[in-house]
């Protein structure tokens, strides 16, 4: 597959469903990760692989001179609806996590919030995030770990898909301190980690899987797949023994924790 294909690939998957729906399940995880790495009025502040703006949004909010960027148009449409509603301006760039279109030290603080690790090319994602941090600044990433909740449901995910590519990283490696710690090394940068949870709550199982069924991009693309070949029961019966599994009840409803990775990196001025 061409770099143009892969491209493509990824702008048709991200723009299936509702993402912006389904954003506003870990919006609060944006707004953690602009506290955690400590955005402040004049920082000059970059949101890599955006998505509808959860990090891009608390950043400008912070006082950050923020920008987002991201690969698939439909989403930065989003993202300025949100921006506009929040009130924030924020410049919103379509770009590859792989080839970030800004000059080498161009911000105080990069972020990226489950959003960078679905980068094909983990490495290429980690350097360029390096090489557009300044000197003195800061980046914060956040990622699900792959022995976690959301990590499970990818591998369940992958289990009924076709074969990944020749080289595949799979995205929860983000989650991996050892892995990411080779991601960057070379790029002078002095990495921390810190363990997370995001919370999740959902009427039913049932309920979670439609949503996700309708409004996932990953997922809505796959079903189309496996409806054509008669195995979307299939999966869709994984999933909720999945979930049957790690759910707790709460009130009415169902909910379970997500478990994620926060790395910081520094760069020494």
């Amino acid at each position: 597959m061409t770099e143009a294909e892969a491209q493509q690939r990824a702008r048709a998957t991200w723009s299936a469903g509702d993402f912006d729906e389904i954003a506003k399940r870990i919006w609060a995880v944006g707004g953690d990760l602009v506290e955690r790495v400590g955005v402040g009025s004049g920082d000059r502040v970059l949101d890599v692989a955006c998505g509808t703006g959860n990090a891009t949004i608390p950043a400008a909010r912070a006082g950050g001179d923020a920008v987002g960027l991201d690969i698939t148009p439909e989403l930065l449409e989003d993202a300025r609806r949100n921006a506009a509603e929040a009130g924030v301006e924020i410049e919103w760039v379509e770009g590859d996590a792989e080839a970030l279109p800004f000059d080498d030290h161009s911000f105080d603080v990069v972020l990226s919030t489950f959003g960078c690790m679905f980068a094909p090319d983990q490495r290429a994602a980690a350097t360029e995030i390096a090489r557009v941090t300044k000197p003195g600044g800061r980046f914060g990433v956040a990622a699900w770990r792959p022995e976690g909740s959301i990590g499970r449901f990818f591998m369940t995910i992958a289990k009924h898909a076709s074969p990944p590519p020749e080289g595949f990283q799979p995205p929860p490696l983000w989650g991996v301190r050892d892995h990411v710690g080779e991601l960057f090394a070379g790029t002078g940068v002095e990495l921390s980690f810190e363990d997370a949870v995001a919370h999740f709550r959902f009427d039913s199982v049932d309920q979670m899987l439609e949503e996700y069924a309708t409004k996932f991009g990953p997922i809505v693309v796959l079903r189309a797949a496996l409806e054509a070949e008669g195995r979307w029961e299939a999966l869709r019966d994984d999933l909720r023994a999945l979930y049957a599994e790690l759910t707790v009840p709460d009130d009415d409803g169902i909910a379970f924790d997500a478990e994620y990775l926060v790395t910081q990196g520094t760069k020494p001025a």
